[in-house]
């Protein structure tokens, strides 16, 4: 076979007859230890087995009457999505499981993607007959070193005609593997219409043979010489014609996007096409990367962002072949864009459809989720060590802020900040007394490419998809958080932290980072303490101590800590240590649990007049004409922090309103649904209403509200309020201020007291970083959906006992039996609050001990370890009786 014939034969794009220097393999270099060919071969028989049953899982083999467990078309098969289906298949490729063949019924992917290898077979032979008609087609193209649409249809019309794609293969080959020629390929242009450029192109081809032939060797030569990796040195040059830098807005990008979706749509069709984009991606990716960190390509020309766009194009990237190699290389790539590329890039991502994100956060995800069940990561085998895995996490954040941007953006109402600084304590902290420059002192951290966008993911009232689509869970179960809290803490560049990507951990993994940081923050202050005490002779008190009467719990509480906070707000960060006076109990975290209990019981007693109870939706909220001084919601707001600080669940019931503005933003109309749904309806009519509303509603722009003591108050929203009347046209006008006043003017006061309080504890926390709105409430308020059978799974025994232990299976038969509220009786008995924890019950360790043979003692607990002494009683009856006086009953502590 000549030279020619061997070209015509090949179905691969060029660059895969490259080194991995980039230059051409030559005949006499020495052999390696282990042939190119065969672990070529090897790979690609891997790949076709494990698409195999890729196939099989997700499209079955077509027999209705398969016994194979693992196929869809067996009997009693349960469906999996794409991201689960591609792990499993990588499991039964490792243990080789059963693998159907295809029914003769079966048409779909996986009978034409057995039959490929033979045809591609036989296409060479049917090449070679057709040598010549295919060498002089093959020549008319190599001069296209970038594509437009029009070039992409006329070659694969030529190549229908002819039977043979190898043409177009070589093309894509060519273009998709050269970020030279894929930045200037589908631009939009402006300077000619689709028929001057047909024109054009026409001109093109009446060219002389002599003018084609030289073109053809040229583009050869420099195709052999200068290989893509050279590219960026010719990235910055800019080029004529058509491809001339355009002036563009910030979310804007030279491509004509659409054009590059319907060029994929006609070409992923075909297998042996969508093989040239795969092998060309592999070989384009590390050259992109090295564009990007160390040739500065995307400052010189903002065009190379083209080559991003075309690619995540692909609907195909998420398949399984691409898993292995292509997408980890391109991820490693795409992460290193600079800072302005990444914000651009999402403002483009901004504009696509829910559905379109969603792809990409599904391309993204299926990868994570391959590399973290195909490796076994622990303590010393780190997820943060696995490239592609941190990689996609950065890719996938662009799309997050892509997500937010195009959601519905609300970054107008914002909380003016505190007036007054919080206080700093008047004491050196340990940072400074060793020379060192405090940490944190400029307050909590910023996502840099929000600030690069201008906007805060707190501004997104609904995103485009819901959040939770961006948490990755087997990412969050082999996470090792103490080392991510540490790289997080210490911000090395060669250490990357899961916690600078808080969308893709869940409310559990980030609250307990949020507790690493809570409890170095207190050893800390501890450390300071002790040392202040060697040094000065101070006395030694490294715990916030709060010593309490029972029947007068507010009275020392709030009196104790408003001195904290005038003296020296430092200490409200030190452990939590609460003693009640005449009780034995030694607070290891229960004393603390019921300590909270009973300062939010009273607070929020509607007697004392601080909040205000609706009956209709079971949530308090300020009380504008409250006789109580700013002083003591200040409180309020440190007990709510001291809460989060110390790791207690608070039984407290606000509106989701409140804790959007905890985090920096104002009450809106919509706010109003769960704070007000009767006035929001009412407003919501306002709107809608088709008539006249100045003639039918006589509305004014003056309101009416009740005092403490239920006598009228008229507030004008307007100035001489009474005299506007609300028309058509300013009604939106008056629902806006309406909300304005009932959500933010005439509770001011209060709430700015209320979140001066709440931020002296939790300033220099990552609180607001890590979290949102809406788990900030779980985080204070625990999950209220209580799961007992979640407990009874991951409960553990002790003293004696197991799970078949006589008394154990009566216990929770007994439990399961219980109502509602004696359930929740139960949780406060035995861990100090009625609430679960973040993430459910199935999160909370309790432990049931033995605690001696059948008696008529009742059961007790410690709630600062969630453990259960329970008596080994002789009956059902009795265990059942015995629990109930228990937990009914249960009010103090003692030393057992």
């Amino acid at each position: 076979m000549n030279s020619d014939e061997k070209e015509d034969c090949e179905c691969a794009p060029p660059q895969a007859e490259t080194s991995p220097t980039g230059g051409p393999y030559r005949e006499y270099e020495e052999p390696e230890i282990e042939n190119p060919e065969a672990s070529r071969m090897k790979r690609a028989a891997a790949k076709h087995l494990i698409e195999r049953y890729y196939h099989q899982l997700t499209e079955g083999c077509g027999n209705e009457s398969c016994s194979n467990s693992w196929c869809a078309s067996s009997v009693g098969f349960n469906r999996m999505d794409n991201n689960a289906a591609a792990v499993k298949a990588l499991e039964l490729y490792k243990v080789n499981a059963k693998l159907c063949d295809p029914h003769p019924s079966k048409k779909g992917t996986a009978s034409n993607y057995l039959e490929s290898s033979a045809h591609s077979n036989s296409d060479c032979g049917n090449r070679k007959l057709n040598h010549k008609d295919v060498h002089s087609v093959r020549d008319n193209f190599k001069d296209v070193n970038y594509l437009t649409e029009e070039k992409v249809y006329e070659i694969l019309d030529i190549c229908g005609e002819k039977e043979d794609y190898s043409p177009l293969i070589r093309v894509i080959g060519r273009v998709f593997s050269s970020a030279e020629g894929l930045v200037q390929s589908f631009r939009r242009s402006k300077s000619h219409t689709k028929e001057e450029l047909k024109s054009l192109q026409g001109k093109d081809e009446d060219k002389d043979e002599d003018e084609k032939e030289a073109a053809a060797c040229s583009a050869t030569a420099m195709e052999e010489d200068s290989p893509a990796s050279s590219s960026s040195s010719r990235l910055g040059e800019g080029s004529s014609g058509e491809n001339d830098v355009q002036k563009l807005s910030p979310d804007e990008v030279s491509v004509d996007i659409e054009a590059v979706r319907r060029v994929y749509e006609r070409l992923l069709s075909n297998e042996k096409i969508e093989a040239a984009f795969l092998n060309a991606l592999v070989y384009l990716s590390p050259n992109v990367e090295c564009d990007l960190t160390y040739h500065n390509v995307y400052s010189r020309d903002p065009n190379y962002l083209n080559l991003f766009v075309i690619v995540m194009e692909n609907s195909n990237l998420h398949s399984p072949e691409y898993l292995e190699i292509a997408l980890p290389q391109f991820c490693k790539a795409m992460s290193k864009l600079p800072l302005a590329a990444q914000a651009k890039l999402a403002s483009l991502w901004s504009h696509y459809s829910a559905g379109q994100i969603r792809r990409m956060v599904e391309t993204f995800q299926q990868l994570i989720t391959y590399k973290v069940i195909s490796n076994e990561f622990n303590s010393r085998n780190l997820v943060n060590d696995d490239d592609a895995v941190v990689a996609a996490t950065k890719c996938l954040k662009i799309v997050y802020y892509a997500n937010v941007l195009g959601g519905d953006l609300d970054v107008e109402h914002n909380e003016d900040e505190d007036e007054e600084p919080i206080p700093e304590s008047s004491e050196l902290t340990l940072q400074e007394l060793l020379g060192e420059e405090r940490r944190n002192k400029k307050g909590p951290r910023v996502d840099p490419v929000e600030t690069e966008l201008g906007i805060r993911t707190n501004d997104c009232r609904r995103p485009l998809i819901v959040f939770e689509e961006f948490v990755n869970e087997p990412l969050n179960e082999v996470l090792e958080m103490d080392k991510d809290y540490t790289f997080f803490k210490v911000e090395t560049e060669n250490k990357f932290s899961f916690m600078t990507c808080p969308f893709i951990l869940n409310p559990v993994t980030k609250n307990l980072g949020l507790y690493y940081d809570n409890r170095i923050r207190m050893y800390s202050e501890r450390r300071i303490t002790v040392l202040y005490s060697l040094v000065q002779g101070q006395q030694l008190n490294p715990y916030l101590r709060l010593k309490v009467r029972r029947d007068h719990i507010i009275d020392d509480a709030l009196v104790r800590l408003e001195m904290i906070a005038m003296e020296n707000p430092a200490d409200l960060k030190k452990q939590l240590y609460v003693e009640f006076e005449g009780e034995q109990g030694v607070d290891e975290g229960g004393v603390s649990k019921e300590f909270f209990q009973l300062v939010v019981e009273e607070i929020f007693n509607p007697d004392i007049g601080m909040f205000t109870y609706d009956e209709r939706t079971k949530l308090f909220w300020f009380n504008s004409s409250s006789l109580e001084n700013e002083g003591q919601y200040t409180l309020i707001g440190i007990v709510l922090g001291l809460a989060i600080y110390n790791n207690c669940i608070l039984d407290v019931h606000f509106p989701m309103v409140v804790y959007r503005k905890l985090m920096g933003k104002k009450g809106t109309f919509r706010d109003l649904a769960d704070a007000n749904p009767v006035l929001y309806q009412s407003l919501k009519e306002l709107l809608e209403y088709e008539g006249s509303v100045e003639e039918d509603m006589m509305i004014t722009f003056q309101i009416s509200q009740t005092d403490l003591f239920g006598n009228p108050l008229m507030y004008d929203l307007r100035e001489n309020g009474d005299k506007i009347p609300v028309t058509n046209e300013n009604r939106k006008e008056f629902v806006a201020q309406y909300a304005e006043y009932m959500l933010n003017k005439s509770v001011e006061k209060q709430f700015k007291a209320f979140r001066r309080g709440f931020h002296m504890v939790t300033n220099e926390s990552p609180l607001k970083y890590l979290f949102r709105p809406e788990e900030i409430e779980l985080l204070i308020c625990g999950s209220r959906n209580l799961d007992f059978l979640a407990l009874e799974e991951t409960t553990e025994y002790d003293g004696g006992y197991n799970r078949d232990s006589r008394i154990i299976k009566e216990f929770w038969e007994t439990l399961h039996s219980f109502g509602e509220e004696q359930k929740r009786f139960f949780l406060q008995f035995t861990t100090g609050t009625d609430r679960a924890p973040v993430g459910g019950l199935g999160k909370l360790k309790m432990i049931i001990a033995k605690n001696g043979p059948d008696t008529d003692r009742l059961p007790t607990s410690h709630t600062c370890f969630n453990v259960l002494l329970l008596p080994e009683y002789s009956s059902k009856e009795k265990l059942r009786e015995r629990l109930l006086k228990a937990i009914t009953y249960a009010k103090g502590f003692g030393m057992l």
